[in-house]
């Protein structure tokens, strides 16, 4: 693919706590809080959040870190520049104090400026609620903005932290004790929140999933995938389940799971939304 311009999108900022970071905007309707995986905010990932505003949503993505638009694929942009460009991302987030990428049972410090964001969002578009997905890196920033009861939707595509290195980093999220006994109250109360990951994924292990299933019960909905399932055009083994190995072709086991997540935040966002004002 090329890079994107953005040019549908408005560009505007957010500030909280004494932090301002660029947020692109697409839509109306209740908010979509898209974050990025890692290297960032790419033509995968904007294609994703297009598909929002087909929903009746606004799509809001916070640029955290990377280069917004710029295709990571070696044929872009070359070999040496694809990974230039991700270790470049990687290194910045990697030495900032706003994002753990090791300690088990520890929410990033970023996670609240992203709740901030939820709720600024939820008050300017209106509906029952926000929903929230989180890619990757990101992937569990999506889990810990669970606390807040604005947010309905909160969608884990192939979280991959912390670093799955040890047994315990395998066998948990980065989320914090308080935090994650705030989302198993919720769940408890209706709550339901959605994962996705390729069985084989290294970054995405086994216990990951089975420590949401022991943490969340049935309010755990988990959507695992074979490799055979994802797009052999990909760079990289199969990871990014709705971008880069997402093959967007009906009949698909891809597609489904896509259709899957966007079935998930219409239900909870638009259709609640449309139910409430039939009252």
């Amino acid at each position: 693919m090329a890079d994107d311009a953005l040019d549908d999108f408005i560009r505007g900022e957010f500030t909280h706590a004494g932090k301002t970071r660029t947020v692109f905007r697409l839509g109306a309707g209740p908010a979509v809080i898209v974050i990025a995986e890692m290297p960032g905010i790419t033509p995968r990932v904007l294609e994703f959040a297009r598909r929002l505003p087909e929903l009746g949503c606004t799509a809001v993505l916070p640029h955290l870190f990377g280069d917004p638009g710029r295709d990571p694929n070696p044929d872009a942009h070359g070999k040496m520049a694809a990974v230039t460009n991700f270790l470049g991302s990687a290194a910045r987030v990697c030495v900032s104090k706003e994002f753990v990428t090791l300690a088990s049972g520890r929410t990033s410090p970023i996670v609240h400026w992203l709740r901030a964001l939820a709720a600024n969002e939820h008050e300017k578009c209106g509906g029952p609620g926000v929903a929230a997905v989180g890619m990757c890196f990101t992937g569990g920033y999506a889990l810990a903005m669970a606390v807040d009861d604005r947010l309905l939707a909160p969608v884990l595509s192939q979280p991959s932290l912390p670093l799955p290195l040890t047994g315990q980093q395998r066998r948990s999220m980065d989320i914090s004790p308080d935090d994650l006994a705030r989302v198993k109250q919720r769940c408890a109360n209706g709550l339901s929140v959605l994962g996705l990951r390729f069985r084989s994924d290294v970054f995405v292990p086994a216990e990951r999933f089975a420590f949401l299933r022991q943490h969340l019960g049935d309010a755990f909905i988990a959507v695992e995938l074979d490799d055979r399932d994802a797009n052999p055009a990909a760079t990289l083994p199969p990871h990014s389940v709705l971008t880069e190995h997402l093959i967007d072709t009906p009949g698909t086991a891809t597609h489904a799971a896509l259709h899957q997540v966007l079935d998930f935040i219409h239900r909870r966002l638009v259709r609640a939304e449309q139910i409430d004002g039939s009252h």
